[in-house]
């Protein structure tokens, strides 16, 4: 069976990315045993990831570099915020490196990372930790079945087995 839209793909993959020099550093690795499992085309993938592995049937192996702007975009100057230091009275003061999680105006949780910390603010990078980065996966389909319909109306995969994992 071929990957096509609404179906559960389960891959393994090693995911680097590509510096500036050539050089690659490994960012994640899935295995068989715990595999990444998805709903293929609703959304949930890199479009560029889903597009590089339609057609493909369990055994299938690849690889394949997404670029920047198809895959998280570039890095954003702009995207900082200065937090002023009293929102973390109750606390403490984060770390260099530490991950805030934040909501936005809409109600959208997303992350931010402390770049600097000084007396008076906290100064956090915006952009998604994969932004700018060129990725290079190597991948294997391990199993891909159509979706049931209860997959489908909650937009995500219940496992490769279909059965919601507990």
């Amino acid at each position: 069976m071929t990957i096509e839209n609404n179906h559960v793909v389960a891959v393994s993959y090693i995911l680097h990315t590509i510096e500036q020099d050539g050089s690659k550093i490994l960012v994640e690795e899935t295995t068989s045993e715990n595999p990444l499992t998805f709903l293929y085309g609703v959304g949930m993938m890199i479009p560029k990831f889903e597009e590089n592995i339609i057609g493909m049937k369990v055994g299938d192996k690849t690889a394949f570099v997404i670029q920047p702007e198809e895959a998280y975009g570039e890095k954003d100057p702009q995207a900082i915020a200065q937090l002023p230091i009293d929102m973390f009275k109750e606390a403490g003061t984060p770390p260099l490196g530490a991950i805030l999680p934040l909501t936005d105006n809409e109600g959208n949780n997303f992350q931010a990372f402390v770049v600097e910390v000084t007396p008076e603010v906290v100064v956090a990078d915006l952009n998604h930790p994969m932004a700018g980065k060129t990725l290079d996966f190597q991948v294997e389909i391990l199993n891909t079945r159509p979706a049931t319909e209860e997959e489908l109306s909650h937009g995500h995969a219940h496992g490769i087995d279909g059965n919601e994992a507990h």
